[in-house]
């Protein structure tokens, strides 16, 4: 069963008027306070704390983080870890919080759509967010889409990031390669090509226009011909992919063919077979 608080984000984690006045902003020592075990976000930009660390040391803060109890007078940060991270750099031995009693799993997912709301995440980390929604709490790519007030083509893309290689991710993570010059690379279906592609986009500095046209010269036209659908075609292709609920390409030949399912995770592929099995 779906728990009450699904999908609620940072609305289910700051304190409104009407709840529990039991409830309140205490102060916690750093000491006490566990790092956040499922943050999804690796990076973190030093000139942006140091900015947060200034406006803290003139204002003081203005939100205060949120944990949840452990044993010994313990507790685990839920929300506010660029807060905790600045206050350290300033020195400070206590930080301003909310105890939120939460279990593991409402830690997980908070942590989750707390980033992914506030778009803290750099691409690659917002995919890894996704796919862990997917595969621990068992979202639909439109429930995913429906938590973080996105359309579900942008939910499947951002997911297609993780089949680039290790390189190009790192380097879309680290902003050296933009969503564009990616979604561009994630045509190019040879590995060895694509990486080729990169590393002449890295070096010479390639705009994404630059990179597709690139890539376009270099589709030879026999593969042009056999990506050009007949309307038929087509038309099963979109009958398939609103019957899967997911991206369906038919490759027709005169005699022969295939049929590409695409999937994102292994409870895609569980759906999936599940739905192909059910037809008779």
């Amino acid at each position: 069963m779906q728990r009450k608080t699904l999908g609620r984000g940072l609305s289910a984690l700051i304190p409104q008027v009407e709840q529990d006045k039991a409830e309140r902003v205490v102060n916690l020592k750093i000491t006490q306070i566990r790092p956040n075990r499922y943050q999804p976000r690796a990076d973190f930009n030093e000139e942006g704390l140091r900015e947060l660390a200034n406006s803290i040391r003139t204002k003081g803060i203005v939100q205060p983080i949120i944990v949840r109890p452990l044993e010994q007078d313990s507790y685990e940060l839920v929300a506010g870890e660029r807060r905790l991270r600045a206050i350290k750099s300033l020195g400070y031995s206590e930080i301003p919080a909310i105890v939120r009693r939460l279990e593991k799993e409402d830690l997980l997912e908070f942590s989750l759509i707390e980033n992914l709301q506030r778009q803290d995440l750099n691409p690659i980390e917002e995919a890894k967010a996704f796919l862990k929604l997917i595969d621990e709490f068992g979202f639909t790519h439109e429930r995913v889409a429906q938590v973080v007030t996105k359309d579900r083509a942008t939910i499947s893309n951002t997911l297609r990031l993780l089949n680039l290689p290790i390189r190009i991710q790192e380097a879309v993570s680290s902003g050296r390669l933009s969503m564009g010059h990616a979604r561009a690379l994630l045509s190019v279906e040879d590995e060895t090509k694509r990486l080729n592609l990169f590393n002449r986009t890295i070096k010479k500095g390639l705009s994404v226009r630059e990179l597709e046209n690139l890539i376009s010269k270099r589709t030879s036209k026999k593969r042009i011909r056999a990506y050009s659908k007949d309307p038929e075609i087509t038309a099963l292709e979109e009958e398939l992919q609103r019957s899967l609920g997911t991206k369906v390409r038919i490759f027709h030949k005169v005699k022969r063919g295939h049929i590409q399912i695409e999937y994102y995770s292994l409870d895609d592929l569980e759906k999936l077979v599940s739905k192909l099995a059910s037809i008779k």
